[in-house]
């Protein structure tokens, strides 16, 4: 966040002398000072969804700049409104949600942090053409924003670029124009004694390199499989085909935060309307009962229920726990071979 505000504060100063209410800021209905405004006003939005632990609706409050606020004074109630962020962000909890309506009604701190900085870069961008400025954000910046909250959008060779054409500022060779457009923050499904918590291509990155995805683990996990997982994601993200709500969750416990395991799909469904589901847990929280409470969750989640889409499980014969979880979870026996055995899930 103080990287991309810093960035675009010492860009915005060197036109402090300008008329900024004159020119119009890119392709918003804003001018230039509204578009600054418009900064300043959702940082400090963001940090009171997070400090007042807003879970329903927006806060209802908003600022408003006293008459006379010349344009370096605009520029510093953004970095005030900034500071007071980046101060809420890193002392939130990162179990807790708050209230955004795009597009599953929550977001973490790593969500709001995103969009914050997708605001400021954007914003500062259609202010940028408005007053005839050069302006290019780092590129790991850009490509961070992109990994967590635009997972649906195929990453290409120039981070900062894919961002203007994902907001709709912009063009890529190949690829439609974007006349609309919404982040996507992570999904969340309550299960029980757990949540499962979509894992965006960012924590994917990590986990498939053998960190922690930003998730705080008990002490046997992640599992290998949890990491082969997350590399699959990061194929599918890669390739253009993401698509979150078929991707993988790692599953929470919410009594402490900890991360036991992780559950989700092998992609969207096929021809035929089948979707594999794959899991597995962390050695000091098997036989606890996780998997089953996780399963019948995901498995009864909306978009897996749709349009009769078949769920199936693939397990080695020998695995004979996991065989009584599906079938706990209402998976039944509908195929084998001399390795596997395949249980579905009718929608």
């Amino acid at each position: 966040m103080e990287e991309a505000l810093a960035g675009a504060v010492a860009l915005l100063r060197t036109a402090t002398d300008r008329d900024w209410t004159a020119v119009r800021a890119g392709r918003p209905e804003w001018d230039c000072r509204q578009t600054a405004e418009h900064i300043a006003g959702v940082l400090i939005a963001y940090a009171g969804q997070l400090a007042g632990r807003a879970t329903q609706a927006w806060v209802p409050f908003d600022i408003t700049l006293d008459d006379g606020t010349g344009n370096e004074d605009v520029l510093h109630v953004i970095e005030t409104t900034g500071a007071l962020f980046a101060a809420t962000l890193r002392t939130t909890p990162r179990e807790v949600r708050a209230f955004h309506p795009y597009p599953f009604r929550s977001a973490t701190r790593e969500g709001f942090a995103a969009m914050g900085v997708t605001e400021v870069l954007v914003h500062t961008h259609d202010i940028a053409v408005g007053l005839g400025l050069a302006y290019e954000p780092p590129a790991e910046l850009c490509a961070d924003v992109l990994a967590r909250i635009f997972p649906h959008v195929q990453p290409g060779t120039d981070p900062w670029r894919t961002l203007l054409w994902a907001t709709g500022r912009g063009e890529l060779p190949g690829r439609a124009p974007v006349t609309e457009w919404r982040w996507r923050n992570t999904i969340v499904i309550p299960a029980g004694r757990l949540t499962l918590q979509g894992v965006t291509p960012a924590s994917a990155t990590d986990l498939a390199a053998g960190g922690d995805g930003g998730f705080a683990w008990v002490d046997s996990g992640p599992y290998q499989g949890t990491r082969d997982a997350a590399g699959m994601l990061l194929q599918a993200y890669e390739a253009g085909a993401h698509q979150p709500e078929w991707g993988l969750f790692v599953l929470v416990r919410s009594e402490d935060g900890r991360a036991v395991g992780a559950m989700g799909f092998h992609g969207p469904p096929d021809e035929e309307g089948r979707a594999e589901i794959g899991y597995d847990l962390a050695e000091d929280a098997r036989g606890l009962g996780y998997a089953t409470e996780a399963l019948r969750a995901l498995s009864a989640w909306s978009p897996a229920r749709r349009n009769g889409t078949a769920l199936r499980a693939k397990i080695e014969r020998a695995n004979v726990r996991s065989q009584a979880v599906v079938t706990r979870a209402g998976y039944r026996p509908v195929a084998e071979d001399e390795e596997l055995l395949t249980y579905e899930l009718r929608g």
